[in-house]
């Protein structure tokens, strides 16, 4: 249950990254010049990812087990990887356009967004979620 409710978190990254999108063509292309606009956008974009996730999932998910954090990260990178090759395609896209985008030395971060994704349930779960012991139960 608590992976489908983590689904609503990352219904939230589509449009940010529609938006970050936006902005990298249409204003840091413009600003800083394309070769700097796709790694700020992907760092952008990450940071996004990590704040959303940050604000929503103790609000959202109610687990405590690590194990269900990385399984609720997984589920996040495969959507996000499928959702990805499905609107490239579907806008016209090749399969090797796509995946040149998993290329760092082309100044793409999108494998950083991905870690981002995979990473940030963990990571927020580890240091922002207080869970339960069983010495604040005693308390």
């Amino acid at each position: 249950m608590n992976i489908l409710k983590s689904l609503i978190i990352w219904l939230c990254f589509i449009p940010v990254a529609i938006l970050n999108g936006g902005l990298r063509e249409y204003v840091l292309a413009k600003a800083i010049g394309e070769e700097w606009a796709l790694p700020v956008s992907g760092l952008i974009l990450s940071v996004c990812i990590f704040l959303i996730t940050w604000l929503l999932l103790s609000r959202i998910v109610k687990t405590h087990t690590t194990k269900e954090y990385w399984l609720i990260g997984a589920c996040w990178a495969l959507l996000t990887i499928t959702f990805e090759f499905a609107a490239g395609v579907a806008g016209g896209n090749t399969v090797a356009e796509l995946l040149a985008a998993y290329n760092p030395s082309t100044g793409n971060l999108w494998l950083l967004v991905l870690a981002t994704t995979l990473l940030s349930p963990i990571i927020v779960r580890h240091f922002c979620i207080k869970t339960v012991t069983s010495k604040d139960k005693i308390q």
